[in-house]
C-alpha cells in the first residue's frame, strides 16, 4: 500500500511497481514509474518513440513497452558488458540466457570460477554480467567491486540470485521485443538524431553526476563514468519532442536546467539503508507531477535497491 507522511506526501511503495528488469542496478529508476506513466499519459497521444539514451537496468523503457506508453522504444547503452545482456535478450538468445540462468550450480566457487573465464561469445559475455550484477555487492559492475560475503539474512553469495524470477522476466521481455531496439553506443550522439521529431520523447537518466560528490559516486558505481553535462542539456533544450531528466540534486545542474528553459522539482528519497538522498526531476513543464510543489518544497519518494 502507498502510504502518506504527515506533511501529505506519498511514500512509493515499488514492491507495488512490476518488477521487469533483469537487473539489480545502481541508481535503478522502478521508484520513478508511477511519475514516469504520469509523464507519457498527459499528452492528446501517445509517443510515436521513447528514447532512453542511457539505459542501464531499462525499468522506464521496458514500462513504456509493456504498458503501451509509447508505440516504440529505443533503449542506448555505451557500456558492452550491459549492453551484451540487451542485445542477448532483444536478439535471438534470451530463451538461451533464461535457461543458462536456471541451470547454473549457485555457489561462490561456481561464480568465481565462471567469472575467471572469459567469454566465448556475446551471450557468454551477457550470462557473466548478469552473474556480476547479481552477486556483487550492491549489483555494482564497475572494476574493483567485490562479491557479496553475507548478503540478506545469511544467505551469502545466493542472496540475490533468484533464478526463477530472472528466468520469468527474461521470457517475458522476449515476448514484446519487436516493440524495443536497442543501441550500444553513445547516447548524446543518438539523441541528436531525433531532436526536430515531436512525437518522440526523452527519459534521460544518466548514471553520472554532474558535482564533485557525484562523480565519486560514478567512478565508483559505473566503467564509464564521464559524459559533457553541458552537453546534454543543450541538446535537451533544443528537442522539438518533451524531455524528463533526472540528476542528484546539485546546484551546477540546476544551474543548467535554468540556462535551458528547464523547471526542476526537488525529490526527497529514502534508500534501502534509510539515509535520505535528493534527486531533481527536470521537465520544460512539471504540472503533471504527482502532488505538486512550489519551489523549496519537496515531495518524498522510497529508493529501493532492485
Amino acid at each position: 500500500m502507498t502510504k502518506l507522511k504527515k506533511d501529505g506526501s506519498k511514500i512509493v511503495n515499488v514492491a507495488c511497481v512490476p518488477q521487469r528488469s533483469p537487473f539489480r542496478y545502481p541508481g535503478g529508476k522502478t521508484w520513478l514509474v508511477p511519475q514516469v506513466r504520469r509523464w507519457l499519459s498527459i499528452r492528446r497521444s501517445r509517443p510515436s518513440i521513447l528514447i532512453e539514451p542511457f539505459a542501464g537496468g531499462g525499468i522506464v523503457s521496458l514500462t513504456a513497452a509493456f504498458e503501451h506508453l509509447a508505440d516504440r522504444v529505443v533503449m542506448v547503452e555505451v557500456d558492452v558488458d550491459v549492453a551484451a545482456v540487451w542485445q542477448c535478450i532483444l536478439g535471438s538468445d534470451g530463451p538461451w540466457l533464461a535457461e543458462r540462468i536456471i541451470s547454473f550450480p549457485m555457489s561462490a566457487d561456481s561464480v568465481r570460477e565462471e567469472l575467471l573465464s572469459p567469454p566465448a561469445n556475446l551471450r557468454e559475455r551477457a550470462f557473466q554480467t548478469i552473474l556480476r550484477n547479481r552477486t556483487n555487492h550492491g549489483g555494482i559492475l564497475a572494476p574493483g567491486s567485490g562479491l557479496i560475503k553475507h548478503g540478506e539474512n545469511g544467505k551469502g553469495i545466493s542472496s540475490r540470485w533468484y533464478p526463477d524470477t530472472l528466468r520469468r522476466r527474461i521470457l517475458d521481455i522476449v515476448q514484446i521485443k519487436d516493440k524495443i531496439t536497442f543501441i550500444q553506443g553513445d547516447g548524446l550522439k543518438v539523441m541528436s538524431n531525433y531532436l526536430d521529431d515531436p512525437d518522440v520523447v526523452f527519459f534521460v537518466d544518466p548514471p553520472y553526476t554532474a558535482g564533485n560528490r557525484g562523480k565519486r559516486a560514478g567512478r565508483r558505481l559505473y566503467t564509464h563514468n564521464t559524459i559533457d553535462h553541458e552537453e546534454l542539456f543543450k541538446l535537451s533544450g533544443c528537442a522539438v519532442g518533451d524531455v524528463l531528466l533526472t540528476y542528484d540534486y546539485d546546484e551546477y545542474v540546476i544551474k543548467m536546467a535554468e540556462a535551458h528553459g528547464f523547471s526542476f522539482q526537488p525529490i526527497c528519497m529514502k534508500n534501502t539503508h534509510h539515509t535520505t538522498m535528493q534527486e531533481l526531476l527536470i521537465c520544460r513543464e512539471l504540472d503533471w507531477v504527482e502532488q505538486p510543489r512550489r519551489l523549496g518544497e519537496q515531495s518524498q519518494l522510497l529508493l529501493m535497491d532492485v
